[in-house]
């Protein structure tokens, strides 16, 4: 018996001196990829609640209950900014939540505000796919490692270290985007939900929507991008996985380009967005596989 009350006190004192206990150490992000970037620099000492998941649609996307739950125990939130979703959901998540700390890194970027908008709908203030560049990856990476730091003070050191390994992988991924545009010329690609303006500005591409304003194209538009694929000798029509594929292969049928579908939403943003590069590099040098 003495012995058994001993285990439990021993367990009691363990689970109350544990310092990163999940629940008091959660910070939830809007969407997958900044959790690659808290990962990267905080290494175990968070866990990250992610709001939109990968494979859901960022700009509708609407909560379960278990991740509010985890919502009302995080010390800090990190938003996007621009995202529908948030425009709908971020208010009421400070109001559930009113202790948390907060970072918005769409402050930290240059935005992409688009020239037009259609009154009868809402859309967002900005593009808010920024994190697909990784010029807005290195100004993503060093906010967040202030915000944790801030957070958590006494790892400093560990974030540091952290945080100048991760540079080292965005700036390796830049060195590979700067190449896409390094023969001259503004080479042009075509995608369906237009989530690659950022990677299109800085590294001088030009990016040629299929969907416009958040709507399918009519057939007058789909005449017109059939046109410019043809003209451009276009051979790949990039659809984000979370999308429906039909309207991009009327054009990719049309101007003999290949569907190819791309994840920038994907938990692993140093894969992903390689991986949309990579794919670039390879149309734009006609060598597809």
């Amino acid at each position: 018996m003495k012995r058994i009350t001993s285990l439990l006190i021993f367990l009691l004192i363990l689970s109350c001196g544990r310092r990163n206990e999940p629940e008091s150490k959660i910070i939830t992000v809007s969407i997958a990829p900044f959790k690659y970037f808290i990962e990267a620099i905080s290494g175990d000492n968070f866990t990250v609640n992610v709001m939109v998941p990968a494979g859901s649609n960022p700009h509708i996307y609407e909560p379960y209950p278990e991740q509010l739950s985890k919502l009302r125990k995080s010390v800090a939130y990190i938003s996007n900014g621009y995202l529908g979703f948030e425009v709908t959901w971020l208010d009421r998540f400070y109001e559930m939540n009113r202790s948390m700390k907060k970072l918005d890194l769409g402050n930290v970027i240059d935005p992409i505000v688009p020239e037009h908008h259609d009154e009868g709908h809402h859309f967002e203030t900005a593009d808010p796919h920024y994190w697909v560049s990784p010029l807005c990856a290195m100004k993503m990476a060093s906010s967040v490692k202030d915000f944790l730091t801030g957070l958590d003070p006494e790892n400093r050191g560990e974030y540091e270290e952290n945080y100048k390994v991760l540079m080292e992988r965005i700036m390796e991924t830049d060195s590979r985007a700067k190449e896409l545009s390094s023969s001259g010329g503004k080479k042009a690609f075509m995608i369906y939900h237009p989530n690659l303006a950022y990677l299109a500005r800085d590294y001088g591409l030009e990016e040629i929507a299929v969907e416009f304003e958040g709507k399918e194209p009519d057939p007058s538009r789909l005449i017109g991008l059939i046109e410019r694929g043809n003209k451009d000798n276009l051979n790949v029509v990039l659809v984000q996985r979370e999308y429906d594929t039909k309207n991009a292969r009327v054009v990719a049928d049309e101007i003999g380009a290949r569907v190819i579908i791309i994840d920038p939403l994907s938990e692993d943003w140093y894969s992903s967005t390689n991986e949309i590069i990579s794919i670039l590099k390879d149309s734009f040098e006609g060598v597809l596989k």
